[in-house]
């Protein structure tokens, strides 16, 4: 170990060096603050001492202006600082600005060992705590999961929670928000992550070769196996399997999927020979999967074998919030990407950006900001959503959205009509029918019980 012996009085330095250099460490000696930093200086950031040991009381400073310049430029250094008999206030002084120890004098050989030992141990911990979230930054970095807004926290705390376990998770939410982004953190902080990561979209798969796809097949299994296929979950084998899209799989495959992971075992088209598989299984889907079970389409039992632990991804709409980093990361990302100048949006720009409702959600944003840094043209970024930033202002009113017929119209029937065309539009969404209509849900559903339309 690497000590930096910081004592003015040269007898007490010497007899401190000659204990430390009796058990093996590497002592060098400074007589006051001013020659310890100019040594420190002199290291190179990989070759820092690791403790350093420094009397309370050095010439006109102390040891805690050594202390202070030592945390101040964030040196991975343990330091214990040693003080007169009896100086509880410089002890605690010593504690309260980041020393790792301290020693009152005089001290025994032994707890001046312990003293250094303990604050290496502490510096040691403190240097792996830095460098787990220096990883955990860069991870998040590269997985985009950009954003600070309270539905975001709940998200990297389920994330956090979840990761390193096998729980099967089912992530849920509109198209663009960032589905697999998050099924790859889940992956990435879990101890599989040096295993195989597979992704495949079941939407994208035709029907005829999803099961050999999915499960693998033999050679002549079907017409056109030339040869053995290893399908996606052996192929994700210690690893993790994503099913993107999973709302899109074929019922036969939904009941093969449900006995893999009942069981653990697959069997490959045109084999009767069962495999055992360690695969964890994330799954995503835009889809309203209770739904779909009412109309037949997806079985229930799946449903509750993949929906052990939900993940909610939350809209762009409903943080807003973040817009302004997730700005700052794609403009940055790709100037960096195709070596663009950095360029800045002007204040228009960024306000109507702010006040857009991004249907398209994360991925939208990120497609017009990529557009944008290769064009350089604002018009273009802000062409298609003027609709949605002019929505707030005044209507209209020289150009009336209906006008009366001549022969008039009888009211209750208008109105039972507009609701109705309102819950059609909305699929029987009657939140997003009473929006249609810009009226309260409660309006609404006391119109609805009025016609009796419930």
């Amino acid at each position: 170990m690497k000590i930096l012996l910081v004592e003015d009085e040269k007898d007490q330095r010497e007899i401190v060096a000659d204990i430390l250099e009796a058990n093996e460490h590497q002592v060098f000696q400074a007589d006051s603050v001013e020659s310890a930093i100019v040594q420190l200086k002199g290291f190179q950031p990989n070759s820092l001492p690791d403790v350093v040991f420094s009397d309370w009381k050095l010439g006109s400073l102390t040891g805690i202006n050594l202390l202070d310049y030592i945390r101040q430029n964030q040196l991975n250094i343990g330091v214990v600082i040693a003080t007169a008999y009896g100086s509880v206030q410089h002890a605690v002084k010593a504690i309260e600005n980041g020393a790792d120890d301290y020693l009152s004098k005089p001290f025994q050989s032994q707890e001046l060992l312990l003293a250094i030992s303990k604050a290496n141990t502490a510096n040691l911990l403190r240097t792996q705590n830095i460098d787990l979230s220096n990883q955990l930054s860069e991870q998040q970095s590269l997985l985009e999961l950009v954003g600070n807004a309270p539905c975001m926290q709940q998200v990297y705390e389920r994330i956090k929670r979840v990761s390193n376990t096998n729980a099967t998770v089912l992530i849920t939410g509109e198209s663009g928000t960032g589905k697999e982004l998050a099924a790859r953190a889940l992956y990435q902080l879990s101890d599989r992550n040096n295993q195989p990561f597979i992704a495949i979209n079941c939407g994208a798969i035709p029907e005829s070769l999803a099961e050999a796809e999915l499960f693998g097949a033999e050679k002549g299994a079907f017409t056109g196996a030339v040869q053995q296929k290893i399908g996606k979950i052996e192929a994700a084998n210690n690893g993790t399997l994503f099913l993107d899209e999973i709302g899109e799989l074929p019922l036969l495959l939904q009941a093969k999927l449900l006995r893999f992971l009942q069981e653990g075992v697959i069997t490959r088209l045109g084999s009767n020979n069962e495999i055992q598989l360690d695969v964890r299984i994330i799954a995503a889907t835009h889809r309203d999967l209770p739904e779909r079970i009412k109309q037949k389409e997806f079985r229930e039992d799946l449903y509750y074998r993949l929906n052990v632990v939900p993940l909610k991804m939350p809209s762009l709409k409903e943080r807003k919030e973040d817009i302004p980093s997730l700005l700052n990361h794609f403009m940055k990302k790709f100037q960096k990407q195709y070596g663009a100048q950095p360029v800045e949006l002007s204040t228009t720009s960024k306000k109507a950006l702010l006040a857009y409702d991004w249907p398209g959600n994360v991925r939208e944003l990120s497609n017009k900001l990529e557009r944008y840094v290769l064009l350089g043209d604002e018009q273009e970024l802000l062409a298609d959503i003027q609709p949605n930033t002019s929505s707030t202002s005044s209507p209209d009113t020289t150009s009336p959205l209906f006008t009366i017929p001549d022969q008039g119209l009888i009211w209750d029937e208008f109105e039972s009509q507009c609701l109705k065309q309102a819950l059609d539009k909305s699929s029987g969404n009657r939140s997003k029918a009473a929006k249609l209509l810009g009226i309260s849900y409660k309006q609404f559903l006391y119109r609805l019980e009025k016609f009796n339309l419930n």
